[in-house]
């Protein structure tokens, strides 16, 4: 929550940095599947048709697959078992699309596996959503009201947050490894550049995780300078 501390210098001082590496991530997102979304793989083979195989090969059955609007909204559900893709990554023949792909069903692939990071973020995912939400507003509320437990429960609701974006981290990491593990054993894409390609765009997204991480972190420790004294003490 930004607007009731857009005037502050210190916000911009703690939270500014990690704003900025915020947009430069989703820059370079932009960028590297913009770039690869227009080289096509070798094989010429569809995103949705590269699924099936890389499913069939890594014996993950029951993975059901969905379609999904939006662009780079591509998803794995473990509550469903289902993977969303976007028509362009679905429909597309090209080394972006085939890297998303590979990335999702590493997911899937942590699913079937146990892997705990991926079990924990689940987890919280209806805590982080109830936190995030109202953590901001207990701690201006408090804030207001000169009343610290009030500050500090929101500060704990918010720190949700930033405990999801760290444990989020490891697993879209490893989501990305498995995916290019999958690529080169499969021969879906053929030679260095097209893995290069898948790389630079996996890596490109890995960027907005840590870029979300620690604006996550910023933000909290900027809550906590203001409840340990900052704004509210004269």
């Amino acid at each position: 929550m930004l607007w009731p501390f857009a005037w502050s210098p210190l916000y911009w001082l703690i939270v500014g940095p990690a704003l900025l590496l915020m947009l430069y991530a989703q820059w370079r997102v932009q960028s590297a599947y913009s770039r690869w979304t227009r080289v096509s793989n070798s094989h010429q083979i569809q995103g949705a048709k590269a699924a099936e195989l890389l499913l069939s090969q890594n014996g993950l059955s029951g993975i059901g697959m969905k379609g999904i609007g939006g662009q780079l909204t591509d998803n794995y559900d473990p509550r469903s078992k289902v993977l969303n893709l976007s028509q362009g990554t679905a429909l597309g023949s090209t080394v972006a699309s085939l890297a998303i792909v590979a990335h999702e069903i590493g997911h899937a692939e942590q699913d079937a596996s146990g892997y705990l990071p991926l079990k924990l973020r689940s987890g919280l995912v209806p805590a982080v959503n109830f936190g995030s939400r109202l953590g901001p507003i207990v701690f201006i509320l408090g804030l207001l009201m000169q009343w610290d437990p009030l500050m500090w429960l929101g500060i704990i609701f918010f720190a949700s947050a930033f405990v999801f974006a760290l444990i989020t981290l490891p697993v879209e990491l490893d989501a990305s490894n498995r995916a290019i593990k999958m690529l080169r054993t499969s021969n879906l894409l053929v030679g260095e550049k097209e893995l290069q390609g898948a790389r630079a765009v996996l890596n490109a997204a890995a960027l907005t995780y840590v870029a979300g991480m620690v604006t996550a972190l910023a933000q909290l420790l900027y809550y906590v300078m203001l409840a340990s004294g900052g704004r509210r003490r004269d």
